[in-house]
């Protein structure tokens, strides 16, 4: 039997961007995430599933909003009676200037369409951040600081408007270093945009300084990728933890 998703109440955080946000990660985790009715994803598709990470050629391939999912409930934010519902509204290999997330494209179209839907659900439910990382994309397309400071600020401001939340977070991160370091010139018109966008009320940035590629990482990659792009599974972890503490920063507890 179908579960009916209207009778339950929901912590929404909307999880965005490219495959960074996607979730790339493989290799080894002491503590692997564990599944639990308390968290959910909807997905592109229009799909609820239990959150959890997800088997890609026989490795363990995940996500940065499972931890900070585990450090939301562990730190009490996630009040009685009341679920954590993932919208994960991230596509790898998309951005502004290839016209997948400025206001008139598809995936902003799609995002905002599953917000809708799931805000529809229970008058209870509530959105608690909007989870952004993408921008390598863009870099490789030699965008402007303007160019991607406009698009980003139009799409934060218009989940913000169009929702009626002007309050809710809105926390984005750097790149991995070692694949930003092959390309400085075209990476930083874009994380400066993403730091400006981010100093400015309930926002915050989310350093990755120490936190290892796949590549860097060692662990065989199950599609057999040369992968210095995408966060290893370590340090997906490390990085929603810091997502964690940034929204922390900004909302506080509640």
């Amino acid at each position: 039997m179908l579960k009916d998703f209207s009778k339950e109440t929901f912590d929404i955080l909307i999880q965005a961007g490219q495959s960074n946000s996607e979730g790339y990660g493989f290799g080894n985790v002491c503590n692997p995430y564990e599944a639990s009715d308390r968290v959910w994803y909807f997905n592109g598709d229009g799909t609820f599933q239990m959150a959890q990470e997800k088997v890609a050629n026989n490795a363990i391939q995940s996500n940065f909003a499972l931890a900070f999912a585990s450090k939301y409930i562990q730190e009490g934010m996630l009040g009685e009676g009341r679920k954590l519902l993932i919208l994960r509204a991230a596509v790898g290999g998309t951005g502004f200037s290839d016209n997948h997330w400025k206001d008139t494209d598809d995936l902003y179209l799609r995002m905002m369409e599953m917000i809708r839907t799931v805000l529809a659900l229970n008058p209870k439910n509530r959105l608690k951040a909007l989870l952004w990382h993408q921008g390598e994309t863009d870099a490789d397309n030699q965008v402007t600081y303007a160019y991607y400071h406009e698009h980003i600020t139009a799409l934060v401001q218009n989940v913000r408007t169009a929702f009626s939340v002007p309050d809710l977070p809105f926390i984005a991160g750097d790149f991995v270093q070692l694949w930003k370091s092959k390309r400085k010139e075209n990476c930083a018109p874009v994380i400066d945009a993403l730091r400006h966008v981010c100093s400015g009320v309930h926002s915050a940035f989310v350093e990755t300084d120490g936190l290892d590629s796949n590549m860097e990482d060692g662990y065989p990659h199950p599609f057999g990728w040369v992968d210095d792009v995408h966060f290893c599974r370590r340090a997906i972890y490390q990085l929603g933890e810091r997502y964690f503490a940034a929204y922390q920063s900004v909302a506080g507890a509640e």
